[in-house]
């Protein structure tokens, strides 16, 4: 593994683990800013907990549970993109920038949209990292390819041995025994 991908990781993990400890810990201090994107997605999806509290604390620990696994290498491209799916309903809860009133308010919030925007952009990158190996789509074309080649090949050796194999046992039925 790379020096960049043993530092980065971690890096871009830190801010989900803390974020995501402090939304489990204190789900209260969370839930009423959240409270406008967790109602139409709960209204939605029927796994979801109903309070805005327990989605909070939820998506918390998947943040946690996901920062740690992406920090230590372990399930890297899973966690990423863990993250980054709860990155977005985090960003448009807590940053609406479009809302604020006080010019220095829609500015600090402006700066964390666009904050939580690259970080996103990091999180797809390290989603879509195959960390130096080829990914399972490339291997399994040229699996295919490869495959395909040899069975092409097999069938061009067994056509060209066909015809000389037959001529030879044609002779040799003709010839005393």
């Amino acid at each position: 593994m790379s020096l960049l991908r043993v530092v980065g990781r971690p890096l871009l993990a830190s801010m989900f683990v803390a974020g995501g400890v402090n939304s489990f810990r204190s789900p209260k201090d969370v839930a009423p800013v959240a409270e406008s994107v967790v109602r139409p997605v709960t209204d939605r999806v029927a796994a979801l907990p109903d309070s805005t509290e327990q989605v909070v604390r939820l998506s918390g620990g998947v943040q946690v549970a996901a920062g740690v696994l992406l920090g230590l290498g372990w399930l890297p491209r899973l966690s990423a993109l863990a993250l980054a799916g709860t990155l977005v309903p985090t960003t448009l809860a807590a940053h609406r920038f479009w809302e604020a009133e006080d010019p220095s308010e829609r500015a600090q919030q402006r700066i964390h949209f666009l904050k939580n925007l690259s970080m996103l952009g990091g999180l797809l990158i390290a989603g879509d990292d195959t960390g130096g190996a080829p990914s399972l789509l490339w291997r399994g074309r040229h699996t295919a390819r490869d495959l395909r080649r040899e069975a092409d090949l097999v069938r061009r050796t067994v056509h060209a041995t066909a015809r000389p194999a037959a001529a030879v046992g044609g002779i040799r039925a003709k010839l005393p025994a």
